[in-house]
C-alpha cells in the first residue's frame, strides 16, 4: 500500500481555480493515510497545448526517484487532453516508474486490475480530446454568429494584452483581414 503521495493540479483558465482542487486532493490523501511529499500545482497551463509538459517531467522524473509512492490527481483531465495515445502514454510511463496514478473524480483508477484501468483511461481520455474539441466548436460558432449578426467580435476597444502576444497565427490572419478588408 502506498504510503507517499505527489498532488498534481492543473487549471486552465482565469475562471478556474487550483485552490478547489488542492484542497480536496489533501483531504483525500489524509483520509487514505498517504503523506504529501510533492504538489505540483500549474495555474492557467493549457494541457492541450503543452503547457504543462515541463512539470508534468519533474514530476516523472521525481517518481523515477522513488520521491512518491502514488500521483493523485483530480481528474484525468487535469494531466493530459491530447488524446488516447498521448493519455495512456503518460499513465503508462508513471506505471513504470513505479507510481500509479489515482483520480479523486475516477474511482476505478484504483483497481487492482491495470488492464481494466488502462481500457478506462483510453475511454476517459477520448471523452476529455473530445469535450475540449466541442467546446472549440462552439466558442467558433458563437464568434462566426456575432461576426454574421455584425457585433463586435473580439477584445473591447482599450484593453490591454497581459503578456506580448506573438506576430504569428491569429495575430498575422487578423493583420491580412484588416488590410484586404481596406
Amino acid at each position: 500500500m502506498p504510503s507517499r503521495c505527489a498532488i498534481w493540479a492543473r487549471v486552465s483558465t482565469d475562471e478556474q481555480d487550483s485552490g478547489n482542487q488542492i484542497p480536496e486532493l489533501r483531504q483525500w490523501a489524509a483520509r487514505r493515510g498517504l503523506q504529501v511529499a510533492a504538489e505540483y500545482v500549474l495555474d492557467r497551463a493549457s494541457a492541450w497545448k503543452g503547457e504543462h509538459r515541463e512539470q508534468l517531467a519533474r514530476a516523472l522524473a521525481d517518481a523515477r526517484l522513488g520521491r512518491y509512492d502514488v500521483l493523485i490527481v483530480w481528474a484525468l483531465d487535469r494531466i493530459d487532453r491530447q488524446g488516447v495515445e498521448s493519455t495512456l502514454g503518460l499513465l503508462r510511463r508513471f506505471h513504470e516508474a513505479g507510481v500509479p496514478v489515482w483520480s479523486l473524480k475516477e474511482p476505478w483508477t484504483e483497481t487492482a486490475d491495470p488492464r481494466l484501468a488502462e481500457l478506462l483511461g483510453a475511454l476517459y481520455a477520448w471523452m476529455a480530446a473530445e469535450e475540449s474539441r466541442r467546446r472549440s466548436e462552439r466558442v467558433k460558432a458563437g464568434l462566426a454568429r456575432r461576426k454574421a449578426e455584425g457585433k463586435p467580435v473580439g477584445r473591447r476597444a482599450g484593453s490591454t494584452d497581459r503578456k506580448p502576444r506573438r506576430r504569428s497565427g491569429y495575430y498575422a490572419r487578423w493583420e491580412r483581414e484588416r488590410a484586404t478588408a481596406s
